[in-house]
């Protein structure tokens, strides 16, 4: 039974035995363990935003970059279809903005939200109590413990205690449920907080530490780098880790420092797959995340020298103010591959704080109809042949694994050698591609080329997907192409081996949707031993 078969059959029977732990006939034993009174706070490092505070008191609530209107109602009374909202709503990040207040009525405010969550969620409920959504739940309100019980009546404060503790007591007891390996991470991370809250015995703190870290090893790579390979879930998990982690620095042990050391080597993994433009490629369900998060979470990883290297089936060019990241398609394992794009060959190029070449993104939350097209190398900066994956990433199919030669990296020379076979049995030939920084990286030179024999036909087409602002030139009578960035800079492109077209593009964004951009596409018949030759440079 392949991979994929297995994953399915395991994630069937535990949601079944899932189904049994949460019936009413056994969910009231939760309660019954729930009775202990949390101290706070775990320690929050993410920024705080009083005017968010401000906005949220007249019914206005930014999160995930989606503004709402309420009309003064409560947030979690309103029907909104956007799910990384209410994810975000559900999850309590936001207790973070009412961290510094000291104004009586906010610190209320804060503390009425919570408590009307109790009020109209505190049942279960298979969305909101999801393993995920509990457990940063949980983190979030032991972070912020003493804000809400600060002025709180007995009543009150009995109240968010005792729905404390019985979020905690449904991760204990649907913990072993996970049926994916995030969730089965942020259940351990809850528990581990949990924990270290509780206000007199804090004998299984290196128990729970154990687990987290045993966990949290056999989802990363020997790199630090999530299976899933997808940035986004790496920042997610790092806001958390981190937190912890400071938390649990009076319960030095062995099993600590092996955690804190795995904590080190993924923040080195994040800071790897940033580009100069202070934003993480765009690879494998990866679009816009919060900058100020982001840069509060890499102020709490080790200093660590940017280089060129090999990364979890990326390679990273660094030269001068210059930064690559190419994809060579590896796709993740089973149940870490939800997310997978198929971004063979692929890569994203910026230079000081701009974005040059990239990707769409993945698609809105609330566009589900277009994910399967926002996961297709064509929305990559990527060569394809007819407009087709190298592999696929969803449907029949999808559990299909090519094999990938590594990549090969030459740090003297910033050359990053990437090939995959994956048209092979369609087209009859392979695709090489090259990419090398030159001139402190001033220059980018890109070589694709077609390996084979026998090929049947085809149409390779090598996308560009410029960033948003870019502004593009055609000097007349010059077979070239001029970039203009936002900042002024001025590049130049061009090209030896094929045709050159323009043709719209966007690149995903959390605050527009979409920014709309352009794509260059340069084409050519596919013929065995083919070869195109491109540059990108930018002018003194």
């Amino acid at each position: 039974m392949s991979g994929q078969r297995l994953f399915a059959a395991r994630r069937l029977l535990v949601r079944t035995a899932d189904r049994l732990m949460t019936t009413p006939l056994t969910r009231w034993t939760w309660q019954g363990l729930a009775e202990l009174a949390y101290k706070g706070d775990l320690p929050d490092f993410r920024p705080a935003d009083r005017d968010a505070v401000r906005e949220m008191m007249t019914g206005r609530y930014l999160l995930a970059s989606k503004l709402v209107e309420t009309g003064g109602a409560s947030p979690f009374g309103v029907d909104v279809d956007h799910p990384e909202w209410w994810n975000n709503l559900q999850g309590f990040s936001w207790l973070r903005h009412f961290r510094d207040v000291r104004d009586p009525g906010e610190r209320l405010f804060a503390r009425t939200l919570v408590l009307d969550w109790i009020g109209r969620e505190g049942k279960f409920d298979p969305e909101s109590w999801s393993l995920t959504l509990t457990a940063q739940r949980v983190l979030n309100w032991l972070r912020h413990l003493t804000l809400l019980l600060d002025g709180a009546t007995p009543e009150q404060a009995r109240t968010i205690q005792r729905s404390l503790g019985t979020q905690v007591q449904s991760l204990r007891v649907r913990a072993p449920m996970a049926t994916e390996p995030t969730e089965a991470l942020f259940a351990a991370m809850g528990l581990l907080g949990a924990e270290l809250c509780e206000p007199q015995d804090s004998s299984n703190v290196e128990l729970r530490l154990a687990k987290l870290d045993a966990l949290l090893a056999s989802q990363l790579d020997p790199e630090g780098l999530h299976k899933s390979r997808n940035p986004r879930v790496q920042l997610t998990l790092l806001v958390e880790l981190s937190s912890l982690r400071r938390a649990a620095a009076n319960h030095s042990s062995p099993t600590h420092s092996a955690l804190s050391d795995r904590i080190d080597r993924m923040h080195e993994a994040l800071d790897a797959l940033t580009l100069s433009s202070g934003e993480p490629v765009y690879f494998n369900g990866c679009g816009q995340v919060p900058h100020d998060v982001l840069v509060a979470v890499q102020a709490n990883g080790p200093s660590v020298p940017p280089r060129s290297r090999l990364l979890g089936g990326y390679g990273i060019l660094r030269s001068g103010q210059a930064v690559v990241v190419a994809d060579s398609g590896t796709r993740p394992p089973p149940g870490f591959d939800g997310e997978a794009h198929a971004g063979h060959l692929a890569f994203e190029f910026s230079h000081r704080s701009e974005l040059i070449l990239g990707s769409c993104g993945p698609a809105p939350l609330d566009m589900p109809e277009t994910r399967d097209l926002f996961r297709q190398s064509i929305a990559h900066s990527s060569p394809t042949i007819d407009g087709e994956d190298a592999a696929p990433v969803s449907g029949k199919g999808s559990g299909v694994r090519v094999d990938l030669p590594p990549m090969q990296l030459d740090g003297a020379e910033h050359s990053l050698h990437l090939r995959t076979a994956g048209y092979a049995p369609r087209f009859g030939v392979e695709i090489e591609r090259r990419l090398t920084l030159i001139g402190d990286g001033m220059t980018l030179v890109g070589q694709d080329r077609l390996v084979g024999q026998g090929a049947t036909g085809g149409r390779l087409a090598i996308r560009f997907h410029l960033a948003p602002g870019i502004a593009v030139h055609a000097p007349v009578g010059e077979g070239m192409r001029r970039l203009t960035l936002p900042n002024g800079e001025v590049w130049s492109f061009l090209w030896e081996g094929g045709e050159l077209h323009e043709d719209d593009s966007v690149r995903q964004s959390a605050y527009l949707g979409f920014h709309r951009t352009t794509q260059l596409v340069l084409e050519a018949d596919v013929v065995p031993g083919f070869e195109i030759g491109w540059i990108l440079t930018r002018e003194q």
